[in-house]
């Protein structure tokens, strides 16, 4: 009779050491994960830009070389000049109100930005050439270090590109001067709605601002992944213009991008029409642009 007690005492006393661990480690710390505020986005998309002015570099947050795990770093001489194409992150809830590399406080609801070797700080026009749309930001931290990204943006940065809640996507990154302010690009005053236009359109190709003295004038209707909408949509095109409608296969960080240009033509009058008319029944991301021939 002892020895059942003892082993039925036995048997009570590892059922409760097994649920107390079980619920300690229930209750143990769980990693921290990025996330977006809680926030209406309409609020976001009113941000202005950041405002390029001369600043000094600092000491803070410009060590050179430096290390992030295991890879070494080495800054850029200057900022000025510098342009380059890639992927754009973002970075939100889980950094605000930490201090940036630099040592000022990180707002996601700002227009600032994470690059790994550009000098801090500095200014950056950053064009999501999904949908041509741009910000100018204040580069203040350091990163993105996961993967091949180029820059980690606010949350309201991200926003504004119309990609926050894809995570990511390929953009060009321009630096912009004190002496180089201007407006930044945008495809339309018409709001592209976020993971439905950017899941169908890819990247637009570089182009200058438009002037007044240009005499070639393209309209770029769409570009895709694959070539068969593509062409689908160039065949809906030639319904409604007399224009050259033709789609362009162009290679671009190993992946062939599709794109669906009209033109050239020596007045904006008909292709800003098209646009229009596109843009009513939300047909792809048109944009207007020209090109030395």
């Amino acid at each position: 009779m002892i020895s059942l007690v003892r082993q039925q005492a036995s048997a009570a006393y590892l059922v409760v050491v097994t649920s107390l661990l079980a619920f300690l480690a229930g209750c143990a710390e769980q990693p921290v994960k990025d996330g977006a505020p809680r926030i209406n986005k309409s609020v976001l998309l009113r941000v202005p830009d950041a405002i390029p002015k001369d600043e000094p570099v600092t000491n803070a947050g410009n060590k050179n070389p430096y290390q992030v795990f295991g890879k070494t770093y080495h800054l850029l001489p200057a900022s000025k000049g510098y342009r380059a194409r890639g992927t754009a992150s973002w970075y939100g809830t889980k950094f605000h109100g930490r201090r940036t590399a630099n040592g000022e406080i990180y707002d996601m609801n700002g227009m600032t930005a994470a690059h790994k070797t550009l000098p801090i700080p500095c200014y950056v026009r950053v064009t999501n050439t999904l949908n041509n749309r741009s910000v100018i930001v204040r580069v203040n931290d350091r990163g993105p270090f996961h993967g091949n990204r180029l820059i980690d943006l606010s949350y309201a940065a991200a926003v504004r590109l119309g990609f926050a809640d894809r995570g990511t996507a390929p953009v060009e990154v321009e630096v912009v001067t004190a002496e180089q302010r201007v407006m930044p690009r945008r495809a339309s005053t018409v709001p592209v709605r976020e993971g439905v236009a950017a899941r169908k359109s890819v990247a637009v190709p570089t182009v200058s601002p438009v002037s007044n003295t240009a005499e070639h004038w393209y309209l770029q209707a769409a570009a895709f992944y694959q070539e068969q909408p593509a062409l689908k949509l160039r065949r809906r095109l030639e319904y409604i213009t007399s224009l050259p409608v033709r789609v362009n296969a162009e290679s671009e960080q190993s992946t062939t991008i599709y794109r669906v240009h009209i033109g050239p033509s020596n007045d904006q009058a008909p292709l800003q029409k098209l646009k229009n008319e596109m843009l009513a029944v939300r047909m792809g991301n048109p944009f207007i642009f020209t090109k030395n021939q």
